[in-house]
């Protein structure tokens, strides 16, 4: 049992110093592996064929837009949940602690709206049951990242983003492999995932010192009633303009990415006419996912070393708008794997740094929950909307062009606004 479990900090809002060890890492990253599998994999490779199985291969426009109003519905639900369960998670007054009920309760959730998804062949249940899923996400995500601004020292926050993105890209991977070689049929590959989510989740669960609400912390937050929670959901731009604008940078960068990478399939199986589309998706995420790995770790602990966050969020957003650029101008093959080598140097930086950015500039340590919930709508968000902004793109252009246009536009302007943080280097 770790020094930390010992000598837990007197109150819940104390600032954390004792750095995590090992074993607090592997078990966090392990969690968030689980979660990523459940959310990604579904995006990037089940959602779209299960709608593609609702509507006829003759009508795959139809099923394009399909799959981008799933992911709305859904996406309008995590928006409004976020910061609610942030705040409630601040609240949260059990033995178990503020975030622990939440992270189990979430995981759950998502184990049961995967498990249901897979039985689902018209296009309302299976908005349901996303929406149910994604509502599971954002209650244990939410959670989880606020366990980091509770636990994770300032300067040890970059390594342990980095295990928070790592899981990200080794989650597509290890999910893609799962239901394409291993459960072969849509029902048993949400399934595995829904699985594979519960499982990772426990060691972390088991390891976690939660540390309770005291009475005088409690009445540091104000009235637990719902007037109470949705009044403290506002955060004032004009007082707390770095967080404003933190939001707005990953909203951006965030939204570069989901436009472009949630259309990959329909690109390469309706743009490019590969014969094994599915295949060479695999294939390319294998080159993300090992290039994002070494980014994450690798960047995240330099931004540590040498102190400073923004010049890594500002070449992150540079190289996936750059990858999206390629993709617009020379079409090919041989671009898309360019693409994911940019794509997951800039994504694993940007995910290791701007999560470790995003806590630094949090407004108080009393609404850490609800403040890291905004900031998971930043991400959640734009995942969400992506595949519908995406197909408006491509039916608005007649093509794929504009839709990576569209990415790389965003992916600069997110990089570029990045720079107004000034309480952070």
């Amino acid at each position: 049992m770790s020094a930390e479990t010992h000598r837990p900090p007197l109150s819940a809002y104390a600032e954390p110093t004792r750095p995590v060890r090992a074993g607090w890492i592997a078990a966090f990253a392990g969690v968030w592996l689980g979660l990523w599998m459940a959310q990604l994999v579904p995006v990037q490779v089940l959602l779209p064929l299960q709608i593609a199985a609702q509507h006829s291969s003759e009508q795959w426009l139809s099923s394009l837009v399909a799959y981008g109003l799933v992911s709305a519905v859904a996406g309008a639900f995590v928006v409004v949940a976020y910061p609610i369960v942030g705040a409630l998670s601040d609240r949260t007054r059990s033995r178990f602690g503020r975030r622990r009920p939440w992270i189990l309760g979430g995981v759950l959730l998502v184990a049961a709206g995967l498990a249901l998804l897979g039985v689902q062949t018209g296009t309302v249940g299976t908005v349901v049951m996303w929406t149910t899923t994604m509502i599971g996400f954002c209650m244990a995500s939410a959670a989880l990242t606020a366990v980091m601004a509770d636990r994770v020292p300032v300067d040890q926050r970059g390594l342990v983003s980095g295990w928070i993105s790592a899981p990200n890209a080794l989650g597509i991977l290890l999910g893609m492999v799962l239901v394409t070689a291993v459960f072969t049929t849509t029902a048993s590959g949400y399934l595995a995932l829904a699985v594979c989510a519960v499982v990772l989740a426990v060691p972390f669960l088991l390891r976690l010192h939660d540390v309770p609400l005291s009475d005088a912390d409690a009445a540091r937050l104000g009235p637990a009633t719902v007037r109470g929670v949705l009044s403290s959901i506002w955060v004032d731009p004009r007082r707390h303009p770095d967080f404003a604008w933190t939001v707005a940078s990953r909203v951006l960068i965030n939204l570069s990415n989901a436009i472009a990478t949630t259309m990959l399939l329909y690109f390469f199986t309706f743009a490019l006419g590969l014969d094994d589309p599915t295949g060479f998706l695999v294939f390319t995420t294998v080159i993300y996912m090992v290039v994002t790995i070494v980014a994450s770790v690798g960047l995240g602990k330099l931004s540590d070393v040498v102190g400073r966050r923004r010049v890594f969020v500002l070449a992150s957003g540079s190289a996936q708008a750059v990858a999206a650029l390629l993709l617009a101008v020379a079409p090919a093959q041989t671009t898309a794997i360019v693409g994911a080598v940019l794509l997951g140097l800039g994504q694993g930086c940007f995910f290791a740094v701007d999560q470790a950015l995003a806590t630094q500039v949090l407004p108080s340590a009393e609404t850490r929950g609800k403040d890291v919930g905004i900031m998971n709508i930043a991400l959640a968000g734009p995942q969400a909307f992506g595949p519908l902004l995406g197909a408006g793109a491509v039916v608005a252009f007649g093509g794929f062009t504009g839709l990576f246009v569209a990415s790389g536009a965003a992916g600069l302007l997110g990089a570029a606004i990045i720079l107004r943080v000034r309480s952070v280097r």
